[in-house]
Parts: C-alpha cells; sequence; structure tokens
C-alpha cells in the first residue's frame, strides 16, 4: 500500500467509527439527542473529529464520491469548534438524521475501493 492509501484508509476507518458511535449514543432517536447535554456532547464531538478526519482524506479519493459535501463537511467542522456558545442543536441533529447515512455509506463504498485498490500489485 502507499502512503496515502494507508493515511486514506486509516482515516476511512475513524469517520466509520465516529458515525457508529454517534448511532449508538442516539439509538437513531431524537429525543435521546434532545434529552440529554451528555449525548449532545459526544455526538458534537464525534461530528467534530469525523469532520475533521474528512479534510485530511486524500483528493483524489474524495473525487470519488463527488456528491459528498466535502467543503459542507469542513465548514460545519468550523461550526462547531469554534461556535461554542451558539452550536444549533436543531442543525446538529439535522446532520444526524439526515446526511450522516449518506456519509455512512460513502464512506463505505470508499474503504471498499480504497482495500481492493491495495490488493492489487
Amino acid at each position: 500500500m502507499t502512503s496515502d492509501t494507508d493515511s486514506d484508509m486509516l482515516l476511512l476507518d475513524h469517520i466509520s467509527e465516529c458515525i457508529r458511535r454517534i448511532r449508538e449514543y442516539t439509538g437513531g432517536q431524537r429525543n435521546i439527542f434532545y434529552d440529554s447535554q451528555l449525548v449532545q456532547d459526544a455526538v458534537v464531538r464525534n461530528l467534530q473529529t469525523l469532520a475533521e478526519s474528512t479534510q485530511r482524506l486524500s483528493a483524489s479519493l474524495k473525487t470519488t464520491e463527488p456528491g459528498v459535501p466535502w467543503s459542507a463537511i469542513s465548514g460545519f467542522r468550523n461550526v462547531l469548534a469554534h461556535n461554542y456558545l451558539g452550536i444549533d442543536l436543531d442543525a446538529v441533529w439535522s446532520v444526524v438524521e439526515r446526511d450522516l447515512p449518506e456519509l455512512k455509506a460513502a464512506i463505505e463504498r470508499m474503504s471498499k475501493a480504497v482495500a481492493r485498490s491495495a490488493d492489487r500489485p
């Protein structure tokens, strides 16, 4: 594997783990998210970490999923990281509910493609 491939695979695994944790913490249920500051903090932290990891994926890999709004994910990360007092929980939940399933599917496709390319001589 090349260093880009190794790095991309590690990042994809990390993104998948963040998505898994968010799903575990919320159970996919809005009320669990809104009823617990602990869950809110955990979700926001994992979204922030996930978004940071997407920024580090190689540009060539990101081009394989042009439907993913990479720059919007980066922008959302900046809002989460720098707007401590003004995080909009409705916006966060919207990302969890609407955007994460699509991102999860894209990350799974990318992981399979990277794994296949790593197996080639």
